[in-house]
């Protein structure tokens, strides 16, 4: 099957809007299924279980700040 540009770019603005569809779809399949999920809440990380209830498990650093180019070096 052959594309055009146009039909590339059409999908490619449209990736963010499935990923975001996903994630959501995964959170709650996770829940469904017994799982407990984790995320992060105004820079904490929480763990949630399938009867709603949350964990609190730490408090997570700041987020470096980065600019395009800028290398960073991971101990």
């Amino acid at each position: 099957m052959d594309m055009t540009e146009e039909s590339i770019q059409y999908l490619e603005k449209h990736i963010p809007i499935l990923a975001d569809a996903a994630v959501k779809q995964a959170y709650w399949q996770a829940l469904a299924t017994g799982s407990s999920v984790l995320i992060c809440e105004d820079g904490v990380m929480v763990e949630i279980f399938p009867d709603g209830t949350r964990k609190v498990l730490k408090q997570l650093e700041p987020q470096t700040i980065v600019t395009l180019g800028q290398c960073l070096e991971l101990l």
